[in-house]
């Protein structure tokens, strides 16, 4: 199980660098989301958030580039080293700066959208995604803190949840029959699609802990009877 192995990598400086670094990410991110919620619901001003959330967001690009010369640091040294272990670092660090970015996306919603979240059959089910997205952070530090498979499943439950739960907002506003402001639209679809992104980074970052190298990036689809035979989905 790739958890045991990513577990087992623990025995180099270089390595426990990295996964310090790996959990300073997560963390970072897990503020961006926060204060970029905030702006989005009145809660703080977007000016004085912008400049910290995207030097956050800078902290977070930098800390993967460490990540990736420490990991090549330890793999030029230790020749038995084990290199899938070291590749699922590498990958889900990558997921980790990708919620980066959708947290900037979320707060660029909130920023450039100056009308009123006030249609309740999308701001509701929106703000309950916010708050399952802001448990799920939690969830995944945890999983992956503690290497729990037991905890990394849960998690990727309550993600895949919130996936359905942005893809049936979408295909309500594709619809919708009744009459909704074009920039309104936007503002909701948008937020639909990042938080379904940022859901989809963190199950993979929960599947590192118990999944195969060749599983991460990826998601099993829904059976449904226009796809029974589907085998996985991309998550980017």
């Amino acid at each position: 199980m790739l958890g045991q192995l990513i577990a087992a990598l623990k025995t180099d400086n270089k390595l426990d660098e990295a996964f310090a670094q790996f959990s300073e990410m997560l963390t970072a991110a897990q503020w961006m989301f926060g204060e970029a919620n905030d702006v989005l619901r009145g809660n703080k001003n977007g000016d004085d958030v912008r400049d910290p959330l995207y030097s956050k967001d800078q902290e977070i690009n930098t800390l993967l580039r460490s990540i990736r010369t420490n990991i090549l640091t330890h793999l030029s040294v230790n020749p038995v080293a084990d290199i899938s272990g070291c590749l699922a670092l590498m990958s889900i660090a990558k997921d980790a700066e990708r919620i980066g970015d959708y947290c900037k996306n979320v707060f660029e919603v909130g920023q450039y959208y100056e009308g009123e979240y006030k249609i309740d059959r999308y701001h509701d089910p929106l703000e309950t995604i916010r708050q399952q997205a802001t448990d799920l952070f939690e969830a995944v530090i945890e999983a992956f803190g503690e290497s729990s498979t037991k905890k990394a499943k849960r998690a990727i439950k309550a993600a895949d949840r919130i996936r359905g739960e942005c893809d049936a907002i979408e295909e309500t506003l594709l619809r919708d029959r009744r009459t909704v402001e074009t920039h309104a639209a936007v503002a909701y679809s948008l937020l639909g699609r990042h938080y379904k992104r940022v859901a989809s980074h963190l199950a993979n970052i929960a599947t590192a802990v118990f999944g195969r190298i060749e599983d991460l990036d990826f998601r099993k689809p829904k059976k449904s009877a226009d796809n029974k035979h589907a085998e996985s989905e991309n998550t980017n």
